[in-house]
C-alpha cells in the first residue's frame, strides 16, 4: 500500500508534521482513500466530510480509524459528536484489559479526554465518560480531582448527574475521602444526612457520627427519609456512644444524653441504663459501671427493667470474678487480688440475697398503695422483727386508704397478730383501736377490724373483752335512719347496719352468751330492718330450739312481712310446715288462717306447694269437701304449667272419696281449661273413664270433642286409640263417622293459617301432605277391620271377623254386585 502524501498545512505546519506529534504512523492511508482526502483538501472543516470518511473506515484497523478520528479531531476540536465517537472507540477497546498491567494505554486515552475537555467542558456526557473510565482504573486522586474538576466546570443543573457517580466511588474508596465527599455533598442535599452518617460508622469515624446525630436529633423539624422514628435515631446514637467511647469527642456529655433519654423514654429506662454502665465499662471505670448498675435497679419502675438491669448485673459481676479467679489458678496473684477476690464473691453473693427485696422494691414503686405487695414485703423479713415494725409502719404511713389496692384493714390485723404472737397484748389492742379510726373504703373492711379484734379475745380466752367490742362496734342511735350503701357517709356511720358484723355479734351470743342476750341482739337486727332471711331462719330456729315455739312462729310472721316473693315463699314454706309439725290439727283453724294469708298475694309460680300441702292438712285433719274446694281453687290459681299435676290430683281424691262419677264435671273443666296438648290426654283418660263405666255413647262424644285439636298427621296415636274404641265397641255407621271427622278436623288444619305457617316452618312438603291425603281416602273406602258385604239376601250387613278365625288362605271372588258408595253418603 503506497501512503499518500498529505498536502494541505494549517499555517506554518502540514498534516503530517501535526500526526507525527501525535504519535500517529503516516502509512495508514490507502490508495482506497484517496477520494476522501481530496474531499478533505478540498473543505478540511466540513463534519460530513470526516463523517463519510469515518464511515468508510468503519471495518478499517484499529490503527487506522484512530488515525482519521485523531485528524478529524484536530481540524474540529469542538464537535461533540467526533469526541464522543473516538473516545466511545478507544475505552471500548481498553474495556477487556488490565488497567494496572498496561497502565500506558489507558494514559493515552485519559489524555485523549483531557483534550476533549478542553473546549467541551460544559458536555456533561464526555465528564461522564471520563470518571467513568478513570473509576475503573487504580487512580484515586487523579479520580477524585478529576469529579471536582467536573463539578466546577458543570452548570449547577447538572450536578446531580456527577454526584451519582461520585458518591458510590466515595463510598467504596472508604477513609478520609469518602468523609470529605460526603461532606461536601451534605451542603447541597443536608436531607441525606443519614447516608452520610451510614459512611462516617462504616470508615468509623464514631465521633463525627454521634456529632450528626446530635444535630439531627436537635433539629425538631428532621423527618427520616428511612421512616426511622426519633427514638429509633436516638437508640442508634446511644449504641455508637456506648460501644465506641474513646472515639467520642470530650465535648459530647455521653452520661448526661444517656440520662436525658432515661427521662424521656421511660418504657426503655433498663435498656439504657445498661448502656450507660457499659459506657463506663468500655472505659474501664469498673466502679463507677457498679455505681450505675446499682442506681438503675433501685430506680426503674417495671420488673422488665429491673431484669434487664439485673441480669446485666450480675453477669458484670461473674465476668469480674471469672477473670480474678483464672488468674489465681494461673499464679499471677498476690494477697490483695486475693482479698479483693474474696470482696467480689461477697458482694456477688449479697447481691443476688437481695434480688427479692429489689423485685419488691419495684413494685412498691409501680403502686406504693398495693397491700399484697407490701405482705410479700413483710414475709421476707420473717426473721427481722425490727424490720418487720419497719416494713409495717412505713406500710401504714405511705398506703392512702382511698387508693389502696387490695384490703387496707388486712394490713391492720396482720400487724396487731404479729404483736400477739409475741405476746405484747397492750400493742397489738392499741393498733386495732387505732385501725377503727381509719377511713376504709368499704364498710365490710372496717367490720373485718372489729371482727379480728373480737377474735383476737377470743383466743387470749377474754370472752368479757370480745363481748365488749361487739357491744361498742354495733353502737348506733336507738331509730337510725342512715342509709347502709349512702358512700357520702362514713364507713364509721354505717357500722352499726353492716350485716357481716351482725352475723359475727349472733354467733357469738349463741356460742358463749345467754338466751336472753342472744335474742336482744336479734330484736336489734329486726329494729334496724337489715335482717335477711336467713337471719330470720336462723332467729326462728334458734327459739324452737330453746322451746321457745310460739315466738319462733312470731319470727315467721316478721319475716313474711318483710320480705315479700319469691323469699316470703321459702320462709311460708318453713312456717306452715313447722307449725302443722307442731299442732298437727289441734289449731285447725289458725292453721287455715295461715294458709289462707300465705296464698292471698302469692305469685301462681309459687302457690302449687303451698296448696298441697294445705290439701294435705285437711286431708289428714278436716273434711273431704274442703279437700276438693283446695284442689278447685289451685286449678286455677296455679301456674298453667302446673294445671295439669293438680287436676291428676284433684280427680284421684275425688274418685277415691265420692267415685268415679264425680270425677265428670272435674274432667270437663280440665279439659275446657287446659292447653291443647294436655287436653287432649285429659280427653283420652275422662273417655277411658267412661268405657270403664259402660257409657260408650258418651266416651264416643267426648273423643268427638277432642279430635278438634287432634290433627291427623301429628298426633296418629289419637286417632289409632279412636280407632280401636270403634272397632271394638262402634258399628258401620259410628266408624264413618269417626272418618268423617277425621277427614274434617284435616281440612280445617289445611286451611289454618296460623297452622300452614307451622307446617311450613317444620319443612313438610305439600308432596308428603298430598300422599297422606291420599292414603286417608283409601283408608275410608277400606276400613280396616270390617268387610265388604255379600252378594245374598242380607248384602251390605256389616260383618265382623271372628276373633277365633285365621287370616284368609284363599282370594274371595270379585262381588259384581257390590254397592260402591261416594265420600258424600258417608
Amino acid at each position: 500500500m503506497q501512503p499518500l502524501q498529505p498536502i494541505h498545512r494549517r499555517g506554518n505546519r502540514s498534516v503530517v508534521e501535526d500526526m507525527t506529534s501525535s504519535n500517529i504512523d503516516l502509512y495508514l492511508i490507502s490508495l482506497l482513500d484517496e477520494p476522501y482526502e481530496q474531499e478533505l483538501l478540498r473543505n478540511p472543516y466540513s463534519l460530513k466530510s470526516w463523517q463519510r470518511y469515518i464511515n468508510h473506515k468503519s471495518r478499517a484497523p484499529l490503527p487506522e480509524r484512530v488515525f482519521v478520528y485523531e485528524r478529524a479531531c484536530l481540524d474540529l476540536p469542538g464537535s461533540y459528536k467526533l469526541w464522543k465517537e473516538y473516545l466511545e472507540l478507544r475505552v471500548r477497546h481498553l474495556s477487556a484489559i488490565n488497567p494496572a498491567r498496561y497502565a500506558d494505554e489507558f494514559e493515552k486515552v485519559n489524555d485523549a479526554f483531557e483534550k476533549s475537555l478542553v473546549l467541551l467542558n460544559k458536555m456533561p456526557r464526555i465528564w461522564e465518560m471520563y470518571l467513568e473510565f478513570l473509576m475503573s482504573q487504580p487512580l484515586i486522586t487523579r479520580t477524585r480531582r478529576t469529579f471536582d474538576k467536573a463539578l466546577r466546570a458543570l452548570p449547577l443543573t447538572q450536578h446531580e448527574r456527577i454526584w451519582k457517580m461520585y458518591l458510590p466511588w466515595a463510598k467504596s474508596a472508604g477513609g478520609e475521602t469518602a468523609m470529605r465527599v460526603w461532606k461536601r455533598y451534605m451542603q447541597i442535599a443536608p436531607e441525606q444526612v443519614e447516608s452520610y452518617i451510614d459512611v462516617l460508622i462504616e470508615n468509623e469515624y464514631f465521633g463525627l457520627a454521634a456529632k450528626e446525630y446530635l444535630k439531627v436529633l436537635n433539629n425538631t423539624k428532621f423527618r427520616s427519609l428511612e421512616g426511622k422514628s426519633h427514638f429509633q435515631l436516638w437508640t442508634e446514637m446511644c449504641d455508637i456512644l456506648v460501644h465506641h467511647p474513646r472515639s467520642i469527642p470530650a465535648e459530647i456529655n455521653v452520661e448526661k444524653i444517656i440520662r436525658s433519654g432515661i427521662q424521656k423514654f421511660t418504657d426503655q429506662r433498663g435498656k439504657l441504663w445498661t448502656s450507660l454502665a457499659t459506657y463506663f465499662i468500655s472505659l474501664g471505670d469498673f466502679e463507677r459501671a457498679r455505681d450505675i448498675f446499682e442506681e438503675g435497679i433501685t430506680t426503674v419502675i417495671t420488673v422488665r427493667d429491673f431484669t434487664q438491669v439485673f441480669d446485666a448485673y450480675a453477669e458484670y459481676e461473674e465476668s469480674l470474678i471469672a477473670e480474678k479467679m483464672q488468674d489465681a489458678e494461673e499464679g499471677n496473684t498476690t494477697p490483695e487480688d486475693d482479698l479483693d477476690l474474696d470482696i467480689r464473691m461477697a458482694r456477688f453473693e449479697q447481691l443476688m440475697d437481695r434480688r427479692p427485696f429489689l423485685v419488691n422494691d419495684v413494685l412498691l414503686r409501680q403502686n406504693p398503695h398495693n397491700t399484697e405487695e407490701w405482705q410479700k414485703r413483710v414475709s421476707l423479713w420473717a426473721n427481722n422483727p425490727e424490720m418487720v415494725v419497719k416494713t409495717y409502719t412505713d406500710a401504714l404511713a405511705t398506703i392512702h386508704h382511698k387508693k389502696a389496692t387490695g384490703k387496707l384493714a388486712q394490713i391492720w390485723v396482720n400487724f396487731a397478730k404479729f404483736y400477739e404472737e409475741g405476746g405484747r397484748m397492750t400493742e397489738a389492742r392499741q393498733i386495732l383501736e387505732k385501725s377503727t379510726n381509719v377511713t376504709y373504703k368499704t364498710v365490710n373492711e372496717l367490720a373485718d377490724i372489729w371482727i379480728e379484734w373480737a377474735e383476737m379475745e377470743l383466743r387470749q380466752d377474754e370472752a368479757d373483752r370480745a363481748f365488749a367490742v361487739m357491744k361498742k362496734a354495733t353502737e348506733g342511735p336507738r331509730k337510725s335512719t342512715v342509709d347502709f350503701n349512702d358512700d357520702t357517709l362514713t364507713p364509721q356511720a354505717r357500722l352499726h347496719k353492716c350485716m357481716k358484723l351482725w352475723s359475727f355479734y349472733v354467733d357469738l351470743e349463741e356460742g358463749l352468751g345467754t338466751v336472753e342476750t342472744t335474742k336482744a341482739v336479734y330484736d336489734r337486727i329486726m329494729e334496724l330492718r337489715i335482717a335477711t332471711a336467713q337471719i330470720i331462719v336462723n332467729y326462728a330456729n334458734f327459739l324452737e330450739e330453746n322451746e321457745y315455739f310460739e315466738e319462733s312462729f312470731k319470727v315467721y310472721e316478721r319475716g313474711v312481712d318483710v320480705f315479700t316473693y319469691p323469699i316470703a315463699f321459702e320462709l311460708w314454706n318453713l312456717y306452715l310446715s313447722k307449725f302443722i309439725k307442731r299442732y298437727g290439727g289441734t289449731q285447725l283453724e289458725r292453721a287455715r288462717d295461715l294458709f289462707e294469708q300465705a296464698l292471698e298475694n302469692c305469685p301462681p309460680k309459687f302457690a302449687k306447694p303451698i296448696f298441697l300441702l294445705y290439701a294435705d292438712l285437711e286431708e289428714q285433719h278436716g273434711l273431704a269437701r274442703h279437700v276438693m274446694r283446695i284442689y278447685d281453687r289451685a286449678a286455677s290459681a296455679v301456674a298453667e304449667e302446673d294445671r295439669k299435676d293438680i287436676y291428676d290430683l284433684y280427680i284421684a281424691k275425688s274418685v277415691s272419696q265420692f267415685g268415679l262419677t264425680s270425677a265428670r264435671p272435674i274432667y270437663e273443666r280440665a279439659i275446657a281449661a287446659l292447653p291443647d296438648a294436655e287436653a287432649r290426654d285429659m280427653a283420652i283418660d275422662f273417655a277411658d273413664m267412661e268405657r270403664r263405666l259402660g257409657e260408650i255413647d258418651r266416651a264416643r262424644v267426648i273423643l268427638a270433642h277432642a279430635s278438634q285439636f287432634c290433627d291427623p298427621r301429628t298426633q296418629p296415636s289419637f286417632w289409632q286409640k279412636w280407632h280401636d274404641f270403634e272397632v271394638k265397641h262402634g258399628n258401620e255407621d259410628t266408624f264413618k263417622e269417626m272418618l268423617r271427622i277425621k277427614r274434617t278436623v284435616q281440612a280445617q288444619y289445611n286451611t289454618d293459617i296460623n297452622y300452614i305457617a307451622a307446617t311450613a316452618a317444620t319443612g313438610t312438603s305439600p308432596t308428603e301432605r298430598e300422599d297422606a291425603m291420599a292414603a286417608l281416602e283409601r283408608e275410608a273406602q277400606a276400613p280396616v277391620g270390617f268387610v265388604a258385604s255379600s252378594t245374598g239376601p242380607v248384602g251390605g250387613t256389616l260383618k265382623r271377623k271372628a276373633e277365633d278365625e285365621g287370616p284368609e288362605t284363599t282370594d274371595a271372588p270379585a262381588n259384581v254386585d257390590e254397592i260402591m258408595m261416594d265420600d258424600d253418603d258417608i
